[in-house]
């Protein structure tokens, strides 16, 4: 009977140690697999999904007409999102367009001035060649005249005739040509009227365009396609030049960024393969690719970077972003979401 139960005991501890032996070298196979692993392999689940954010931004001030769209929405690019009213600006663009109408009157007033004076200088030129034509006769006539005097062949009173129509002539000559170097001096002036007027014109249409410009603002369109966030207006409501409405993320084009400490990236470089398991979907493995490194580790783009010349350095392990292209992202579009938590294992076997 005892020697039954010592042969019951031996075999008991045979099995002890035959299912702690295999229980060993599970453990051991297991370890060098994960040991063999981790030597080809650097992984980190700081990491998440990301996308384009395009906030949707008022360019002019206004009170919301009419809105488009809710919260979530999808939109496509240029998509018509949220109308102001622009009934003010329309009111300031009629009082613009009137004050060109002005403008361009007044350039056509000028051009006319200009034209007339041209042709003033024209008609005094004729009066100088004129006047010019009598000088010269009664010169003429008064040399003649004077001749006639010295053989007394006519009377004092004709020659003093003859001698009052010369001065006349010389006078009226003067006179036409005082009237021309006037009319010419008025030329540069109205010339530069002309140019004064047609760049006030230019001035003008410039205020009309920009003020059109104005009103296109007044329809807000989806700067991209894509899906809306929460919105953080209302309709009546008044918005300010430059106040965010809300944000259009780009639901076709998704990447990873991964924050790798300083000792995993030795080995890391553009185009390394990497395996992609999403937080929210566990069994869903995705693949992808290092597409860049970061030239800086995170610290530096923080809002106050540590500066270690202060004296007070502290080494703490660093860590660089890496930007992860996922294959085939268009396909997993209707499940990625900007901010999802993401863990990565990235491929470093040389």
């Amino acid at each position: 009977m005892e020697k039954e139960s010592a042969i019951s005991k031996s075999k008991k501890s045979s099995l002890r140690f035959i299912i702690l032996g295999i229980i060993v070298v599970i453990g051991l196979f297991l370890g060098i697999r994960a040991w063999m692993f981790a030597q080809g392999h650097e992984s980190t689940d700081n990491a998440q999904v990301e996308t384009q954010l395009v906030p949707v931004i008022a360019r002019v001030s206004g009170y919301i007409k009419n809105m488009y769209v809710k919260d979530y929405d999808s939109v496509k690019a240029g998509a018509l999102l949220v109308e102001l009213d622009d009934m003010e600006m329309q009111l300031q663009l009629q009082q613009l367009e009137a004050d060109y109408r002005q403008a361009e009157v007044d350039v056509e007033n000028a051009k006319a001035n200009l034209a007339s004076t041209l042709a003033a200088i024209n008609v005094n030129k004729g009066n100088v060649r004129l006047a010019s034509i009598k000088n010269n006769k009664a010169q003429d006539d008064f040399n003649r005249d004077n001749s006639l005097y010295s053989a007394e062949a006519i009377t004092t009173k004709q020659l003093e005739d003859s001698k009052f129509n010369l001065n006349t002539a010389q006078q009226q000559l003067k006179n036409a040509e005082t009237d021309l170097t006037s009319a010419q001096s008025k030329i540069a002036v109205l010339e530069t009227s002309v140019k004064k007027s047609m760049a006030l014109l230019d001035v003008k249409k410039t205020m009309i365009d920009q003020q059109k410009l104005k009103i296109s603002y007044t329809q807000i369109t989806a700067p991209l396609s894509g899906r809306l966030g929460k919105k953080n207006i209302s309709n009546m409501q008044f918005v300010q030049t430059g106040m965010p409405l809300f944000t259009v993320v780009n639901d076709s084009a998704f990447w990873i960024v991964a924050n790798f400490k300083e000792n995993q990236i030795t080995r890391m470089h553009e185009g390394s393969p990497v395996d992609i398991t999403l937080d929210a979907y566990p069994r869903l493995k995705l693949k992808g690719k290092v597409e860049s490194l970061s030239e800086a580790t995170g610290a530096k783009f923080s809002l106050l970077p540590p500066d270690n010349a202060s004296g007070n350095f502290v080494k703490v392990t660093q860590r660089v972003p890496i930007k992860i292209a996922i294959d085939e992202a268009n396909k997993y579009r209707n499940i990625l979401r900007a901010g999802l938590s993401v863990k990565v294992v990235v491929s470093v076997a040389d």
